[in-house]
């Protein structure tokens, strides 16, 4: 589930079930009660039955939730005009994503507005023409490329593809000199719950990639037990031979990093999410030999020139850097400084780091002897450091970034100078420059010091009563970080406020600050958040009765224990592809067994005590004035099981006694929102901010 961090109002979407008529009163949904006994104590489930999505009257209550929120939302009076002005701020200029550098040639994504889905490019850096390689858009822009691989040096590519949000994966391989594709084809090639992962030979005639095992005839495909399977170009899939991971693990997950050339491949091999990997190399087409355990809390790597760089966390919290031999010898490189490491990248003959402290974000330059040379001069603040393009040897990176009020710019560094270039950049549709963007903290229950980050338009102060969304994520170790307003403009330029929380969960100041909100420890997560939106009191950017919360995936899981912890905080409530019955979450479904080592296991009675005292659904309490919710799912999602919000809309339904409404939306051709064509995504902001609008006031 790690790998969705949905932005503010860009996580979920509506799309119209066709014409209905209004209603006042949420479907009724009937209780079958199911009992049994969790860590000694005894758990009632009357929506167990909500399940099973086969079920005639399952789907019979999907539709009759579809169109009571369908007639909710239809009624509120903005919807018309913020999703006219959502669609024309989502028209910028041509955006690019995902930079890398194969060969002298660069690859990356480029989206035009509002083309479905972003072709896959590719030109001769620095200053070639552009080719386009892959164009999916095609028939209802439902498939989405999911990941590329360019070979060594650049002729040929490898990408992904999945269909209407579930995430599985076919490969296709390509030339890229004719821009032909090869017939070699892929299939169960990961995505959703095993992330896919590829690695060329240095001769460029196979790949070695994760894949799932194919299932019995007859039976359906389990997306667990990924192994690494090796496939030589030209052949069938079905001659791919396992090379790694036959009885690694039930949720194995893996990252591929080949070194220069192909020749050395180290393989990052994690048993779920959340957790620190074991660590891989081979030479060649040898067999992966281990080299790292677990014990050194490896989270990331890079080659850097023949070295293999690991970001290790062991006995360093912010992190550090330690060399790995392919004989298993370890040497240190850079000793923790300041700042929590993200990411390095090979730099001439020696490497860049990307640093976080809270929202601040900032990249070192070092040579080959871990010397600093300077800090690379990007904006200090307001800005995260996306993808970094750069090959060893080659003394130039290109550095993608962005920020609150700077679409992506791409960047050419210079590291013998150390100038900086800008060589593009997106063109936003309206003037951001008169966006006011401001610090507060908030105070946790343990003393902890939150970070918030308060957007607004110039001009609007604090006056008790703002219309404001708080967002966070606070899980799996993923950071909260500054990203465009974009869209979001449609809510600053009518007085609202926007917030951003950096809570425990995420990895902002490092794996210390993940752990900490892990596990037995993620009420942490949840006191944070309340501390974050007291904080918006305090200091008078807004009220109880104007208080708007957005999360989704974990983030989810963040809103529903938010809203059955403390009600009476908040007057409207966002939660998209959430999880809300924590026991459950590790059943067979979805991605839940993949998210134990983040929440732990029933298994263990600590753990279970602690999910039943904040999982959502077993904390909704009969006649409780619950605020104002919109849940939405997708019914191809394959890393949440939708019946999660099913089972929570039903539960808050029967219980509110507020008379707000509390809305389910299931995007039936939709996943957990990986790869949503351009429509569902403004379709999707829309949403969100006519329902805050109409709950918060907004205008008013």
């Amino acid at each position: 589930m790690r790998a969705f961090v949905p932005r503010l109002l860009a996580v979920s979407l509506f799309v119209a079930c066709g014409a209905h008529a209004a209603t006042s009163q949420a479907p009724a949904t009937p209780k079958r009660m199911v009992s049994e006994t969790l860590a000694g104590q005894p758990v009632n489930d009357p929506y167990r039955w909500l399940e099973n999505p086969e079920a005639a009257d399952v789907k019979q209550w999907i539709d009759a939730q579809n169109a009571y929120t369908e007639a909710t939302i239809g009624a509120m009076p903005l919807g018309k005009a913020l999703s006219a002005r959502v669609r024309e701020l989502a028209i910028t200029s041509t955006t690019r994503s995902s930079p890398t550098l194969a060969g002298g040639t660069l690859f990356y994504f480029e989206n035009t507005p509002p083309q479905a889905q972003p072709l896959l490019v590719a030109k001769a850096w620095p200053d070639g023409p552009t080719r386009t390689l892959v164009d999916p858009n095609q028939g209802d822009g439902g498939t989405a490329i999911t990941e590329y691989w360019p070979s060594p040096s650049g002729r040929y590519l490898a990408y992904g593809t999945a269909e209407g949000g579930s995430e599985l994966t076919t490969i296709h391989i390509l030339d890229t000199t004719t821009g032909k594709a090869l017939p070699d084809l892929l299939p169960l090639a990961g995505g959703g719950t095993t992330p896919q992962a590829l690695a060329w030979d240095a001769d460029e005639k196979g790949v070695t990639y994760a894949r799932f095992e194919t299932p019995a005839a007859g039976q359906a495909l389990r997306e667990f037990d990924a192994v690494l399977a090796h496939h030589t170009i030209g052949e069938a899939a079905t001659k791919d031979r396992t090379v790694f991971g036959k009885g690694y693990s039930h949720v194995a997950e893996y990252i591929l990093l080949e070194g220069k050339g192909g020749a050395s491949t180290a393989l990052l091999a994690n048993e779920g999410d959340g957790g620190p990997a074991e660590v891989y190399l081979r030479q060649g087409k040898a067999e992966f030999k281990r080299v790292l355990g677990r014990d050194a809390d490896v989270r990331s790597a890079a080659w850097v020139g023949d070295r293999l760089i690991v970001v290790a966390f062991d006995d360093a919290p912010r992190g550090r850097l330690v060399a790995v031999g392919a004989d298993g010898k370890r040497s240190d490189v850079l000793a923790q400084g300041d700042g929590a490491i993200q990411r390095v990248s090979a730099m001439g003959d020696g490497f860049l780091v990307v640093r976080s402290a809270g929202p601040d974000w900032w990249a070192d330059q070092y040579d080959a002897k871990a010397t600093l040379i300077r800090r690379v001069p990007l904006p200090a603040t307001g800005i995260t450091i996306g993808g970094v393009a750069s090959e060893a040897g080659q003394n130039k990176a290109l550095l993608s970034y962005g920020g609150w009020t700077t679409p992506t710019r791409w960047a050419e560094y210079d590291g013998a100078s150390g100038t900086l270039k800008t060589v593009f950049e997106v063109k936003p549709a309206a003037d951001y420059s008169k966006v006011k963007v401001s610090r507060i903290d908030g105070v946790s229950k343990d003393g902890t010091k939150i970070p918030v980050t308060v957007i607004s338009m110039d001009g609007i102060t604090p006056n008790g009563k703002r219309p404001t969304i708080l967002y966070s994520y606070g899980g799996f170790g993923l950071p909260v970080t500054p990203g465009f307003v974009g869209a979001n403009l449609a809510w600053l330029e009518r007085g609202g406020v926007l917030a951003y929380a950096n809570i425990r969960g995420g990895n902002e100041f490092g794996e210390a600050w993940h752990e900490q909100g892990q596990k037995q420890r993620k009420q942490n997560v949840f006191d944070d958040f309340y501390a974050a939106s007291q904080a918006l009191i305090d200091t008078k950017w807004t009220d109880r009765g104007h208080l708007g919360i957005l999360g989704g995936s974990n983030g989810g899981l963040l809103m529903g224990a938010a809203l059955t912890q403390h009600p009476e905080q908040y007057r409207a409530v966002v939660g998209a592809v959430g999880i809300y019955d924590v026991p459950r979450h590790e059943t067979a479904f979805a991605n839940g067994p993949y998210n134990v080592s983040e929440y732990g296991s029933t298994t263990d009675p600590v753990i279970a005590k602690a999910m039943l005292a904040y999982s959502p659904l077993h904390n909704v309490r009969a006649g409780t004035k619950y605020p104002a919710v919109l849940l939405t799912t997708g019914a191809n999602d394959p890393r949440v099981a939708p019946w999660q919000s099913r089972k929570f809309a039903a539960a808050l339904q029967d219980a509110s006694t507020s008379g707000q409404p509390v809305l389910l939306l299931t995007r039936m051709n939709a996943g957990h929102g990986i790869g949503a064509p351009f429509s569902q995504r403004v379709g999707n902001a829309a949403l969100q901010l006519t329902f805050f609008a109409t709950e918060l006031g907004l205008g008013e």
